[in-house]
């Protein structure tokens, strides 16, 4: 049985593995090394795992300030797809967001990853006109 919980710091190296395997283009500000310890140290109860048999399935990050929330690293292993596990991530993760007062989560999706934006659009998630922008600060 599939359970989404919290992550733990033991199931580190399937994380890496899994987030390998379903991002391998990410930049190295996004791997795992990285990642994992910026979130453990904000928000940590929102950096969820679908495991089962003590093994990890899939990831999802989330984040709120205080007036959006962000879903981020949304990750299911090749073998575990369409089997509702992302589905699973994304409801306990809009629940706690939820929980903490957010009214509305966002995401971007890569513009070449037609699979991804089909995905979310089966969640109920909707493009909207916005130009996303970033930049790099270290």
């Amino acid at each position: 049985m599939i359970e989404v919980i919290p992550y733990t710091e033991d199931q580190f190296a399937e994380v890496d593995a899994l987030w390998r395997a379903v991002f391998p283009e990410d930049p190295p500000h996004s791997h795992a090394a990285v990642a994992v310890p910026q979130k453990l140290a904000v928000q940590r109860d929102l950096f969820l795992v679908a495991v089962e048999g003590g093994h990890v399935l899939g990831t999802i990050l989330a984040g709120y300030d205080g007036h959006r929330g962000w879903l981020y690293k949304l990750a299911v292993h090749p073998n575990a797809r369409r089997c509702g596990i992302g589905e699973k991530l994304v409801r306990a993760a809009e629940k706690r967001l939820a929980a903490l007062g957010c009214t509305k989560a966002n995401l971007q999706v890569r513009s070449n990853n037609d699979e991804a934006a089909r995905f979310w659009a089966h969640m109920g998630y909707a493009e909207e006109p916005r130009i996303a922008m970033g930049r790099h600060l270290a």
